[in-house]
């Protein structure tokens, strides 16, 4: 059931989501200017580069498998991750905050044309990745703006956060309308309905993986507690989504899925490219192609020290040795007064089934992390990316 709203706060509502979609989408096409002058190293670039053109809502929906980092219309940190393949859609988290849902909903309005996410799941607990699925009582969150067909949750938390609490009222509301919902163990174990392996149509299929901390709730923090799932194409293509996961979790989440993980076409940076994700012993056996960051690069917010703010030094020297097809969402230009602009902007990952490679386009400039200004002024070059 629909959130009771004033007249006045719907027609408020209304025209915000309006302006956000004129905004955000150029008047439902997404253009991308890419450069053609990057020179990527031979020994980590066997992968085509994107081309050169523009592109609009059509040509996204007519590939059998889209990935869209979303950015989210402020500088603050957090994740939202839309996966589509044909008419169903997929939706990982919704962060950063509240604010965030106007500029989420115009952007999903374009692809989740039926009104309906088949599949939300919630990674962990953390407001950077609930925020949009945990509004207040009287503020409708993107729970409501959906039909949803199944929600998959993580399984332990210690928040006691009111953005915690909202959610769980949310979740229980979804409920209520005939959403089906399932933490990440029961998938594992497939009980109660739930599935390890969901199919998404077109050979293409959604695999919940194992870690430890679905069975123990001791995680130091609640990113150890996050859901992790691989889109599989065709028995091919592998791309993989970790949350907030960190080394700890890695590190089972590698030997609990020795069959699983292969070399990914894609790796969405844990823990918006934390020092304490990306481990080596993930990496060396995902051996990423392509990453992509969900951050507000040399942001702040979590940390002065410049070499620990996302993406961090740590990060890009242990991903280095296997790509430098690293690409970011936000820049931040200045904490303080709030301002930010787009790095890469909404990183959108497609690929049809007889394509040997995917391709990457961006809603801002296609530069990758080592070519900007902000990594020069930044970062360390690894020797990786220097030759």
């Amino acid at each position: 059931m629909k959130k009771k709203l004033s007249r006045l706060t719907l027609i408020l509502v209304s025209i915000l989501s309006l302006v956000f979609g004129f905004v955000a989408s150029g008047i439902a096409v997404i253009y991308y200017s890419i450069p053609v002058s990057d020179v990527i190293p031979a020994t980590l670039s066997s992968h085509k580069l994107a081309t050169a053109g523009k592109l609009d809502v059509d040509t996204i929906t007519s590939q059998d498998l889209s990935i869209h980092f979303l950015e989210l219309g402020n500088k603050y940190t957090g994740d939202c991750t839309l996966i589509k393949v044909g008419s169903t859609e997929v939706l990982i988290d919704a962060g950063s905050k509240a604010s965030s849902i106007p500029t989420i909903k115009a952007y999903l309005d374009h692809f989740v044309t039926d009104g309906t996410l088949e599949y939300v799941i919630v990674t962990h607990a953390h407001q950077d990745h609930i925020a949009g699925f945990g509004t207040g009582e009287n503020t409708e969150s993107l729970l409501d703006m959906y039909e949803v067909g199944t929600i998959i949750k993580f399984v332990h938390t210690k928040s006691t956060a009111k953005v915690y609490k909202n959610f769980c009222r949310e979740v229980d509301e979804a409920v209520s309308r005939g959403t089906k919902v399932y933490n990440a163990l029961q998938c594992i174990n497939q009980t109660n309905g739930a599935q390890k392996v969901y199919s998404l149509g077109d050979g293409i299929n959604l695999e919940i993986l194992d870690q430890k901390y679905y069975y123990e709730n001791t995680a130091g923090n609640e990113n150890d507690n996050s859901v992790c799932c691989q889109i599989v194409q065709n028995n091919e293509k592998y791309y993989l989504f970790t949350g907030d996961l960190e080394s700890g979790g890695e590190a089972s989440l590698v030997s609990r899925n020795r069959n699983t993980l292969h070399q990914v076409e894609l790796y969405k940076a844990g823990h918006h490219g934390s020092k304490t994700s990306s481990s080596n012993a993930l990496m060396s056996v995902i051996k990423p192609k392509r990453v992509c960051v969900c951050c507000c690069a040399g942001s702040s917010e979590y940390t002065k020290n410049n070499v620990n703010q996302f993406p961090t030094q740590n990060f890009v020297d242990r991903v280095a040795p296997y790509t430098d097809q690293v690409f970011v969402t936000t820049l931040c230009v200045n904490w303080a007064a709030g301002d930010f602009i787009s790095m890469n902007g909404n990183i959108v990952v497609y690929c049809k089934k007889e394509d040997t490679e995917v391709v990457i386009h961006c809603s801002n400039v296609p530069t990758i992390l080592k070519d900007t200004e902000w990594f020069r002024a930044n970062r360390k070059m690894p020797a990786n990316w220097a030759a």
